[in-house]
């Protein structure tokens, strides 16, 4: 079982750059991690997903380029870097563990979540 935070979120004009952090109590490596984000009234969406030796990585299509996903198994954190900021990625963004070893893009094959934290893009 691990249980995960998420930490950096924060208010940032559009071509802006912000980095998530996500830190887990338990170890990592046995998880496939990714990131979420999520708007009022919205499901939740896939933004990116990396495999444990983070030798597979996906983005949804509105991110490649400008966000970047990493892990550290040693600290057990997993990063999100978000560049070129646009107002449509204002929303809260969550972590999340899988068990799976083919890292999903699903919010339903992932088993563990933060609590999320808000990321807002002014214009």
């Amino acid at each position: 079982q691990v249980q995960l935070v998420e930490s950096g979120g924060g208010l940032v004009q559009a071509g802006g750059s912000l980095r998530l952090s996500c830190s887990a109590s338990g170890h990592i490596s046995r998880y496939s991690m990714g990131w979420f984000r999520q708007v009022p009234g919205k499901e939740r969406e896939f933004v990116a997903t990396i495999s444990r030796n983070s030798a597979v990585i996906y983005y949804t299509d509105s991110v490649k380029g400008r966000f970047t996903i990493s892990r550290d198994n040693a600290k057990n954190t997993v990063s999100l870097q978000m560049n070129s900021l646009k107002p449509e990625d204002t929303a809260v963004y969550y972590c999340a563990a899988s068990s799976l070893l083919v890292p999903p893009i699903r919010p339903g094959e992932f088993h563990y979540w933060g609590q999320g934290t808000q990321v807002t893009v002014s214009s």
